[in-house]
């Protein structure tokens, strides 16, 4: 990628300017700041667009020598054609907007000798071989004024298409002063790039009808897929549910790959730690690398980011209490003894939900314990937290290594 800095660019436009004004088609203007605001309110006071009048290109060769002798301050102002021409917008089809009736000759050089984005947007565009150019359609009204300068320059201008806008799900515009839609808002929510351009394109148009499905697409497919011609017109709306489900899709292909486990990794492990700064510092979280890998592939179908991971629900996942409840008062000592040593003979392939929520059931009647107190007393176990899904669910996601470790914590 190059970078045009317009500091280091200022000969070009100064040279390119000069050849607005020797054939004509720019003036120098000489009015202060001052007469320009007395037009602005006067047009205003009489119910008028305030715009420039033109005022100093009329001015004569002799007028315009003796005021550059004189060092007055100027700027250089390009003159709009007094006739509006239509121009093909590959999107819109032709369009035609009279500059005329909202402004007045534009500045293209302003006194510092620096140019205005308008006249440094054509030169740079035109010195950097810039063949189409794709923007916003807020900016289709100041295509002809670029146009203008292109031809009074002798270049021949760019094809030009305008987007239309995206919105907001309830139809209004998109702000900058919307914090949730800026780049960075989208990264702290845990959303990963393909996902967040899949979403915004889905707003769009440019691609075939299937692109309406919930589908996650590569970037080599959607460039294949890009077709200027299914550019809608109309505006399109974001859906933010959608940007959470073409993250799941995308967070289950990135594990499918071993390669971007180390990246998991490391996301996982700073957002816990964040999370549960008291428990990092009593050194009660369990963050080895396979506890992380497990436990992201038994969540993926479950959550739509990795911030959903810390939640306070699912905080058992890397918490390892650090105090264990007193099950002799919990009147579960020897209860919880037999557990452990029938957890110990069973297949680590039973324990899921389905098979453990009866196994529990059963367990607590044959020894006569109160279900409710031998779960109240296994999540203290599992957990050390109030919240998080049914203790048969926990040891599910635990698996038989991870349940039994804290499990014989308590009992030894």
């Amino acid at each position: 990628m190059i970078c045009y800095g317009q500091s280091s660019r200022l000969e070009l436009y100064k040279e390119q300017a000069l050849k607005l004004l020797d054939n004509r088609s720019a003036y120098y203007c000489f009015c202060t700041e001052k007469r320009l605001e007395l037009l602005r309110r006067e047009a205003i006071k009489c119910g008028q667009v305030p715009k420039y009048d033109n005022r100093c290109r009329h001015f004569t060769k002799d007028q315009v020598k003796e005021m550059l002798w004189k060092n007055i301050t100027y700027c250089i102002r390009f003159k709009l054609a007094s006739t509006p021409a239509a121009f093909h917008d590959i999107v819109y089809g032709d369009v035609l907007h009279d500059l005329t009736k909202s402004e007045g000759d534009p500045v293209i050089i302003k006194s510092d000798g620096y140019p205005t984005y308008h006249f440094a947007n054509v030169v740079d565009d035109h010195f950097m071989e810039i063949s189409h150019v794709l923007r916003g359609v807020e900016w289709q009204v100041s295509t002809p004024k670029h146009i203008m300068l292109y031809k009074a320059l002798g270049w021949d201008p760019p094809i030009y298409g305008h987007l239309p806008l995206i919105l907001n799900a309830d139809g209004s515009k998109l702000s900058k002063r919307q914090g949730d839609i800026k780049i960075e808002s989208f990264r702290k929510q845990g959303i990963f790039p393909l996902a967040l351009l899949n979403y915004v394109i889905g707003a769009g148009g440019g691609f075939h009808k299937e692109r309406e499905n919930q589908h996650l697409y590569s970037y080599q497919t959607l460039i294949k897929q890009f077709d200027i011609n299914k550019i809608k017109s109309s505006s399109g709306k974001l859906m933010p549910e959608k940007v959470l489900d073409l993250n799941k899709l995308e967070m289950v292909n990135l594990l499918q790959n071993e390669n971007n486990y180390k990246f998991f990794i490391e996301r996982i492990k700073k957002l816990v730690s964040e999370a549960f700064p008291e428990w990092k510092n009593d050194g009660n979280l369990q963050l080895d690398d396979d506890h992380v890998i497990t436990t992201l592939k038994w969540a993926q179908n479950r959550i739509s980011t990795l911030n959903d991971l810390v939640k306070e629900d699912l905080a058992f996942l890397w918490v390892v209490p650090s105090s264990m409840p007193n099950v002799q008062q919990a009147g579960c000592s020897e209860a919880i003894k037999l557990l452990n040593a029938e957890l110990v003979e069973i297949d680590a392939s039973n324990y899921k939900t389905d098979w453990m929520v009866p196994y529990l059931k059963s367990f607590a009647k044959k020894n006569r314990v109160p279900f409710a107190a031998l779960m109240k007393t296994l999540r203290s176990i599992m957990s050390g937290v109030k919240v998080g899904p049914p203790v048969a669910e926990m040891m599910e996601i635990l698996g038989k290594d991870k349940t039994l470790l804290r499990l014989q914590r308590c009992v030894s």
